[in-house]
């Protein structure tokens, strides 16, 4: 596992578990660093995460069988987390 620069880019081998950590962290603090919300690497990670989610027979639009997939054993239903949401503005 580890990172390999090719031209510009950075190309990444980690263990889905290690993926799945990362996510969980960004996606817990966007709130405190939007600036990460439009990132390429945000974006293309959660693409990635739902497309292994599918292949293991997980629907990503469940956000409860979702969360369960990621490791996010103490996340609140649904509705309970959507009393406290705000929204996320990006910095233009």
């Amino acid at each position: 596992m580890g990172f390999e620069t090719r031209g510009e880019a950075v190309i990444g081998a980690h263990s889905l578990e290690e993926l799945k950590l990362v996510y969980r962290i960004l996606h817990r603090h966007l709130g405190e660093h939007v600036e990460l919300m439009d990132t390429h690497f945000l974006i293309e990670l959660q693409n990635y995460l739902h497309r292994m989610a599918g292949e293991q027979g997980v629907d990503s639009s469940n956000h409860g069988a979702w969360d369960q997939w990621l490791g996010n054993v103490d996340a609140p239903a649904c509705d309970v987390r959507m009393q406290g949401r705000g929204r996320i503005e990006p910095s233009s």
